[in-house]
């Protein structure tokens, strides 16, 4: 892989790494990114300013070939050279863009956002593929695909609030009853889609029920609802393992019972509580072993109610607010997964 000998960060370095790194993000497409809270930029501006090559893979580039004579073969995408700069309007510069085996890069960072859909799904193959001909690649492809983001909870019920995972329209009406206030939602939403607060006497439940689980074909997630969530849905950052000791408490505008910032929720960093570390220390080296270098969990009241593991946010917020640099954190924690610190 040709890598252009032009300056790439216009960020100087505060503390360059011990050797430059090709590293490339795997992505949504650039355009729809938005800067001033997007956290895979914040990862890449981290990189640059310690002196690393950035690149960005558009996922949907992704794709493999058999080795034949006329190349080497194997999990290829497209990447772009990226130049990052610090204006939030025009935060990078194209340098050049070549479709480029995953092998030529010292480590790939998986950042696609959700849903996790079947073309996620055939790209964690694909970076499977990669990882096996010696490619590092963050989160691993195995652990994204093992730690669904709200199935995942159940490995942990010490932690979780009473919860039903159920396609069942029965077992979710006598859910309901037993709590007569839930949360109702699909597995594979993000950004405070299709979530439901449905209550004992709610009308409108029976068609909510058959919309979510369409008509008993999908499987869905019920939940006691935590009348916490007014202080805050928290993200809680782990990296390697570690919890960062910030979170970010997004709390709902008034009259919504989400928090989600993508549906007008407030997003307040503040220190970890007790038992919010108590959470983030269980959890962490237990995730870090399986190759899942960053996670996102929220935590309500005292309960975990979601583990997120394909592209976890609130970065931004939390060094805005606190002086924190997660993503700093994180890229440190990527050289010495690299071992180059």
């Amino acid at each position: 892989m040709s890598v252009a000998s032009e300056k790439m960060v216009s960020l100087q370095p505060a503390e360059a790494a011990a050797r430059p790194l090709n590293l490339a993000f795997v992505l949504d497409p650039l355009p729809g990114l938005k800067a001033y809270k997007d956290s895979s930029i914040a990862m890449m501006r981290a990189a640059a300013t310690r002196g690393h090559a950035v690149f960005a893979i558009d996922c949907a580039t992704l794709g493999w070939r058999r080795p034949e004579s006329a190349g080497p073969g194997g999990v290829f995408g497209t990447a772009v050279h990226l130049h990052m700069q610090s204006d939030n309007h025009d935060w990078f510069r194209e340098i050049g863009r070549d479709r480029i085996p995953l092998t030529d890069f010292d480590a790939v960072v998986m950042r696609r956002d959700p849903p996790f859909d079947n073309e996620y799904l055939t790209a964690t193959w694909l970076l499977e593929r990669a990882e096996a001909a010696g490619v590092r690649v963050f989160n691993r492809p195995r652990a994204l695909r093992d730690h669904s983001e709200k199935v995942a909870i159940a490995e942990f019920p010490q932690f979780a609030p009473a919860t039903l995972i159920s396609r069942d329209v029965e077992q979710l009406q006598q859910f309901i009853d037993e709590h007569t206030d839930v949360i109702l939602k699909p597995l594979d939403g993000m950004g405070g889609s299709q979530i439901f607060r449905v209550r004992h006497a709610d009308p409108n439940r029976n068609v909510i029920i058959e919309t979510l689980t369409r008509d008993g074909a999908r499987t869905i997630m019920a939940q006691r609802y935590l009348p916490e969530i007014v202080a805050g849905d928290k993200r809680i950052l782990i990296i390697a393992g570690q919890p960062v000791p910030y979170c970010l408490a997004r709390i709902p505008k008034a009259g919504e019972t989400r928090g989600n910032l993508a549906v007008g929720g407030t997003g307040v960093a503040q220190a970890l509580t007790a038992r919010d570390r108590e959470i983030a220390e269980t959890l962490g080296p237990i995730l870090f072993d399986r190759g899942l270098l960053l996670v996102g969990i929220d935590v309500i009241g005292s309960h975990l109610t979601e583990i997120n593991v394909t592209s976890p946010t609130c970065m931004v917020e939390i060094r805005q607010q606190t002086g924190f640099d997660s993503a700093a954190t994180f890229i440190a924690a990527l050289e010495r997964e690299c071992a180059i610190s």
